[in-house]
Order: structure tokens, then C-alpha cells, then sequence
């Protein structure tokens, strides 16, 4: 039987974060569903069926302020957190390196690394201090955090940022129970890959189509990763499309 926890999803609005809130509700969990926008966010509650309930919680990963807010608002209802899923996240410009402008490349990196890390750190928080102590974080990275597609210089570092940034949580978590992860994943179908299927450019500079995945087979992972026990941790997991060219790209 599933024991119901405490779910933060981020960036829930659509794609995968709507993916991993339905999945995380249809098995039992109480998932707090946290976007920039209330009408996405309520389409996300309305796609889920349960047993277990998703509430939307307006908030921006960017801004520090809104990040405690929303953290306070999720103890102050539901009484503690269980899991974070750091997923809100942009693509950012596939331009040469040399025409990316600073304000392109930061907002980028301010979403995809400073937003997981300031949600990161509100978790630790909680986390720590709540009894039973504890807790479990699991980072969207991408196949991008290992290698990048061309003309992809901000989404790639942030990427690898992220990395970084899932070691050295995952290292000071041990001390407090708090199990850290990252799931790599490769063209998942949803809004920010659209055009993959499409075509996508080629380190050799061909344009091809590359196959995609199902968003609802990367959330059944993400729901079989919440349900282990905090003694338990994926460091890093890794899903995407069989034909997609990853291993050997370039």
C-alpha cells in the first residue's frame, strides 16, 4: 500500500510537471502543484483524478521571497515535506554562442539553476527540522547535463550546473536524511520539444527527426523514486527514447 507524502512539484503547469503531478496523485500522494500562471496550474489540477489530491500554489522559482512563501504556505497546510521535484525549467535561445545576449543567458540560468537551487535550499530547511526528519529531492537534469545539442550554450550550462548542484546537495543531505537526485531525461514529448520530432539540429549541422517518449513513462519513474524510503537514493537515473542519437552524438 502507498503511503501518501507530501509532494512539491515545480514548473506543473504543463509538459512534464503535469505528467509527474497527475502520476504522483493517481498513486496517493498529495502533490502541491507550484507555476507562474493559475490558469495552467488549474489545468494540472483538473487533469488529476487522484486517489491522492493536487493543489496549485502560484509561485515563482526565480524570486527568493515567493520560494519561502511557498514553502511556508505547503507546512502551514499540509504540516511538512516529503518531496521536492525541481522541474520548472526553460530551453532558453538556440543561437550561436556569440549571439546569446546576457539577459537571454540569465534568464536561463536564473530558472533552470538558481530557481532549483532556492527551492532546494526552503526544502533543506523544512526538511531538517520536521520529525519524521527528512525528506527526499529529486532535480530534472537532461540529457543536456551530459551532453549539449548546438547552439545551446545557457541551457547546457545550467545542465551542468545542475549537476553539480544535485552532488553537493546529495553529499550535505546525508546527514539529515535527505536522499537527492537527478533524472536525465531525453525528448520527452511535450511543449518545449515540439519541434525535435520535427527536426533537430545535428552537431554535424544535418537537421533530423529524432524520436520522443511518452512524458506520462518519465513520471512513472519519478512516482517509483518518491516511493522509496529516504534510506534509499537514485543519484542519478537516465531515460530516453531508444533511437535517440545520445550515445555517440557528435
Amino acid at each position: 500500500m502507498t503511503t501518501s507524502k507530501i509532494v512539491v512539484v515545480t514548473g506543473a503547469g504543463a509538459g512534464l510537471g503535469r505528467a509527474m503531478t497527475v502520476a504522483l496523485s493517481a498513486a496517493g500522494h498529495q502533490v502541491i502543484a507550484v507555476g507562474r500562471t493559475a490558469t495552467t496550474l488549474d489545468g494540472t489540477v483538473a487533469a488529476a483524478s487522484g486517489p491522492g489530491e493536487a493543489h496549485a500554489v502560484v509561485a515563482d522559482v526565480t524570486v527568493p521571497e515567493a520560494v519561502d512563501s511557498l514553502f511556508a504556505e505547503v507546512v502551514r497546510r499540509w504540516g511538512r515535506v516529503d518531496v521536492l521535484v525541481n522541474n520548472a525549467g526553460v530551453f532558453g535561445p538556440t543561437l550561436p554562442v556569440d549571439e546569446v545576449s546576457v539577459g537571454e543567458w540569465g534568464r536561463v540560468i536564473d530558472t533552470n539553476l538558481t530557481g532549483s537551487f532556492l527551492c532546494a535550499q526552503a526544502a533543506f530547511r523544512v526538511m531538517k527540522g520536521q520529525m519524521p526528519r527528512g525528506g527526499r529531492i529529486i532535480n530534472n537534469g537532461s540529457i543536456s547535463a551530459h551532453t549539449p545539442r548546438p547552439h545551446t550554450v545557457a541551457y547546457a550550462a545550467s545542465k551542468h550546473a545542475v549537476t553539480g548542484l544535485t552532488k553537493a546537495l546529495a553529499l550535505e543531505g546525508r546527514a539529515f536524511d535527505i536522499a537527492v537526485g537527478q533524472i536525465d531525461i531525453g525528448n520527452a514529448a511535450t511543449e518545449l520539444t515540439a519541434g525535435i520530432a520535427a527536426g533537430a539540429l545535428q552537431a554535424d549541422g544535418s537537421v533530423r527527426a529524432e524520436p520522443t517518449i511518452d512524458a506520462a513513462d518519465v513520471a512513472r519513474l519519478v512516482v517509483q523514486t518518491v516511493a522509496l524510503p529516504v534510506t534509499v537514493n537514485v543519484p542519478f537515473l537516465t531515460v530516453m527514447a531508444t533511437g535517440m542519437p545520445y550515445l555517440g552524438r557528435g
